[in-house]
Order: structure tokens, then C-alpha cells, then sequence
């Protein structure tokens, strides 16, 4: 019986091993990023305000001129046009939070960590650009969809984002074999 289940951990110690380093890096990433966030309440944290102003730029370059507003008693970054609020922006619309979910799974799945920390980079870039995306869209939604503002923001939307974060998942899966693997003479 001992050596059944000697066996079995020995089976499953990389999946184990998976699951201990994501949560580790998981809740580690969240509890600096929540502390990061508590110390600048009750205003937005920079991040939050980098993004929103990034997807003000982007919305005044293709539309009308939109505004990023902070208001120092506020936690969130409105978007304004004309004086007129259309989207509030929380410190959690700001991608941080898929970013690390994004960096758990590479660090659990492993590899060298240049290539880790080159792939993390890039893929943080992808997001950050597939999230001012989700930004100016949710803008546009607000003000030509309203009725459909709840649904693209709390499902379409996330979903496009999470559907990213797998995509880069899988590209890093292919690619780890080839750039962990010894040279061949």
C-alpha cells in the first residue's frame, strides 16, 4: 500500500508542484498589488490612471476629445466627454490582475528565466494592448449600446481578455521544449 501511493506522488509531483507554484506566486502577486493599491486610496493608483489617460489618447485619435479625470477623493479614473462621465475606470479595469494570472502560469509551468521573463514582458505588452482595446470599446458601448454595456463589460469582453491570456498560455507550452532543451552535438 505504502508503495502504491509512493508511487502516486512521485506520478503526480509535477502537477503538484504546477499547482503549489501558481497559487504561491498567484496569491503573492495579489496580496503586493492589493497592498500597491491600498497605499494610494482614496485616489487611483498610477497604473489605473496610466491606462485610463492611454485609452483617452486612443478614443481622442480616432473620435471627439475625451478626457481621463481624476478626482483626488475618488478611487477610480473617470472618461469624460463634454463635461459628461462615461466610464468609470477601477483599479481592477486596469489589467494588473489578469497580468498576474498571466505570470503565475509561467512561472508554475517553468522554463530558463530569461526566456520566462522575455515571454512575460511580451505577453504583459499584449495584454496591456488587448486591455486599452477593451477600454476604448467599452466607451463606445457606453455611449452607442448603453443597454448592452453590463454584458460586453462582465462576460464579452473578460472573455476576450482570458481568451488571450490561454492563447499566450498555449504559445508558451509549444515553445518551452524547444528553448529548455538541451543542445544536441
Amino acid at each position: 500500500m505504502k508503495n502504491n501511493l509512493s508511487t502516486s506522488l512521485k506520478e503526480f509531483k509535477p502537477a503538484l508542484r504546477f499547482l503549489l507554484v501558481f497559487i504561491g506566486v498567484y496569491i503573492a502577486g495579489n496580496v503586493i498589488y492589493g497592498v500597491y493599491v491600498e497605499w494610494y486610496k482614496p485616489q487611483p493608483d498610477p497604473v489605473t490612471r496610466w491606462v485610463t489617460t492611454q485609452s483617452a489618447i486612443l478614443l481622442t485619435a480616432f473620435s471627439e476629445p475625451v478626457e481621463a479625470v481624476v478626482r483626488p477623493d475618488y478611487p477610480h479614473v473617470l472618461l469624460t466627454r463634454n463635461n459628461e462621465t462615461i466610464l468609470s475606470v477601477f483599479e481592477g479595469c486596469n489589467g494588473i490582475n489578469v497580468m498576474i494570472v498571466f505570470a503565475s502560469f509561467l512561472i508554475a509551468f517553468g522554463g530558463k528565466a530569461r526566456q520566462i521573463l522575455v515571454f512575460l514582458l511580451m505577453g504583459c505588452l499584449i495584454l496591456h494592448l488587448v486591455n486599452l482595446l477593451r477600454l476604448t470599446l467599452l466607451y463606445l458601448t457606453a455611449i452607442h449600446r448603453p443597454l448592452f454595456f453590463y454584458y460586453f463589460h462582465k462576460y464579452f469582453f473578460t472573455a476576450i481578455l482570458y481568451l488571450v491570456v490561454f492563447a499566450l498560455w498555449i504559445q508558451w507550452t509549444r515553445m518551452k521544449p524547444k528553448i529548455s532543451a538541451p543542445a544536441k552535438a
